[in-house]
């Protein structure tokens, strides 16, 4: 039996667990800085943040390349690569804006319209995200929203996950993998659309099969350039869990996992992502203003629609693509 270190003063989210028939919140969840896992996990997230920057200084300036200095960046911004993924990292962070998930699948499925293959897609989709999903994981640590337990049931699993299905996206030829990444990203944006008549019970046991769901959610999420979220929170929020700390949980495992997919492929990925990779960053800045307003002019369920229904349509053009 597990004993449980309960925090039984007298705070809102206690009171909307008593509201809920819910047990009252452990003092792990509610005083986070007293764990030391998570206390760990805080600072391991800072300094994997600040070893990324240092590696991308590094090959941007290091001058081993036929461009030096600031000479990449200027024939970065007048590319076409750039633009283009200014354009989807825009839409793409629109979109999770509005939704909270879905800039993953929503950056893979238009960055290969554009023309990316799979590998440099998750790529660049998996690099970019490492600093967003960073800062997410330590402010979900700091508000209390992270499940200790949660969290290092999901940590490695899903780690292994993300790295098997990285190696496989930056090892198999491009051409042999687009359809099936294709057809899943079609499924996802199905998915999407089934949430809209999708009703939650909240539940008191703890979840099952939480190993399991990590490494799936892992690898979708590496092959497919996003998933994790879709896949791991709805499952999990779906069966009735508490949304608050799942969410906080599960965003604080991305981290970790997304951290390993994109080292896999700066190692493997021989193509240069850095232009999209700038591009999604980019592009991305600008989307909170668009987000706001969708947010306010569209009811949920209408976001849920469309953007699945665009993800479908277009993963279903480029799996009519990949096989003719």
């Amino acid at each position: 039996m597990k004993i449980r270190n309960l925090d039984l003063s007298d705070n809102a989210i206690n009171a909307e667990h008593e509201a809920l028939g819910l047990p009252p919140i452990e003092d792990d969840v509610s005083h986070p800085s007293h764990h030391p896992v998570l206390r760990t996990a805080v600072w391991a997230v800072v300094f994997m943040l600040i070893g990324v920057i240092g590696y991308l200084g590094t090959r941007l300036f290091n001058g081993t390349h036929e461009l030096t200095g600031f000479q990449p960046i200027a024939q970065t911004l007048t590319g076409e690569t750039f633009w283009k993924a200014v354009a989807v990292g825009l839409l793409a962070q629109t979109v999770d804006g509005a939704l909270g998930m879905a800039y993953g699948i929503t950056s893979t499925s238009f960055l290969l319209v554009t023309g990316a293959s799979p590998a440099v897609a998750s790529a660049s989709v998996h690099i970019a995200e490492v600093f967003t999903t960073g800062v997410s994981g330590i402010s979900h640590i700091k508000l209390g929203n992270v499940n200790k337990n949660l969290f290092l049931r999901l940590l490695v699993p899903g780690m292994i996950g993300a790295s098997i299905g990285a190696w496989t996206v930056a090892t198999v030829d491009g051409s042999v993998i687009k359809p099936y990444i294709s057809a899943y990203l079609c499924l996802m944006g199905l998915y999407i659309i089934s949430k809209i008549f999708r009703t939650i019970k909240v539940r008191k046991e703890e979840p099952k099969h939480v190993a399991k769901l990590g490494l799936l959610g892992g690898f979708v999420d590496a092959v497919g350039g996003g998933g994790w979220g879709p896949v791991v929170t709805t499952t999990l929020v779906g069966t009735g869990q508490d949304p608050r700390t799942t969410i906080g949980s599960v965003n604080l495992a991305e981290f970790f996992l997304t951290f390993i997919s994109a080292t896999v492929f700066a190692i493997l990925v021989d193509e240069a992502p850095w232009p999209t990779v700038a591009g999604l960053v980019v592009g991305g800045l600008f989307a909170a203003p668009f987000a706001a307003l969708l947010t306010k002019k569209l009811h949920t369920k209408a976001l849920l629609a469309l953007v699945g229904t665009v993800i479908a349509l277009i993963s279903t053009y480029n799996l009519y693509r990949a096989l003719h």
